[in-house]
């Protein structure tokens, strides 16, 4: 019997215990409580139909504890896309029930806003869209040149043409210095929605060239012909890599909820 389309989003949180920079990251605390309790918190501000996919049973427990749905899935993943695709087949074969689109919410930016998310399912008001995903415009002054923040082109569509972790576009004949007083950048903002069936074909593909030169595994999606969407949001992310960015966090009382 075929399974039926229940919820329309379903909100996944990838969550894995060992990271290089930080192992155990997930259930860091941050005031009194874990990293992972923040931004399921807040992510329910926006979907109901939630849950983390981990790799460990230490954060499972965690989850557990505070209330949260959870489902574990394999520990040879090599990203949060491929986590996800396997946690969508586990929640509809427990359910019953299939989701028509998946929202992958990073497990690392506890102060993510609901209004983000709102935005990033607003994108699927046509039928057409595939996969949405958020940018954010640069201000004059800003350090575009991080390559640890990707940077996208767009087309009059905002549709992604290209991510790069290079500043994109080259201003020719333009003291780099003045690139950002000269033109309007785009930065990356790392929150995805996938129709389902598009999450399970994206997966499907080998790694493509562009993906490996840069390691943004959005540019196979690009380069296998599927659409990005984007949209423009305000807010940047704030996302906790090491124990250090762990200690600004915990400087930042009043982000606080």
């Amino acid at each position: 019997m075929e399974k039926k389309f229940a919820h329309q989003f379903t909100g996944i949180i990838p969550a894995r215990y060992a990271s290089s920079r930080f192992p155990g990251k997930p259930i860091a605390l941050i005031g009194d409580k874990p990293m992972i309790q923040r931004v399921y918190e807040q992510a329910m501000k926006s979907i109901d139909n939630l849950y983390v996919a981990t790799d460990d049973k230490r954060i499972s427990d965690v989850v557990l504890d505070f209330g949260g749905k959870v489902v574990m899935t394999s520990p040879e993943h090599q990203s949060g896309t491929d986590r996800c695709a396997e946690a969508a087949f586990k929640i509809a074969e427990l359910t019953g029930n299939k989701t028509e689109i998946i929202i992958n919410i990073q497990g690392d930016e506890p102060f993510i806003r609901p209004e983000q998310i709102d935005l990033l399912k607003s994108c699927f008001s046509s039928s057409n869209v595939e996969i949405a995903t958020l940018i954010r415009e640069t201000t004059s002054g800003e350090d575009i040149f991080n390559p640890n923040q990707p940077k996208v082109i767009i087309d009059s569509d905002c549709n992604a043409i290209y991510f790069s972790r290079a500043v994109i576009p080259y201003l020719r004949d333009v003291d780099p210095k003045e690139w950002s007083e000269k033109h309007l950048f785009y930065k990356h903002i790392g929150l995805y929605a996938y129709r389902t069936d598009i999450l399970m074909q994206i997966t499907k593909l080998k790694r493509s060239k562009l993906e490996i030169a840069e390691n943004l595994e959005q540019n196979r999606w690009i380069e296998n012909g599927i659409k990005i969407k984007t949209a423009v949001t305000k807010w940047e992310s704030i996302g906790i890599d090491t124990p250090e960015d762990l200690k600004r966090a915990i400087s930042m009382k009043n982000y606080f909820i």
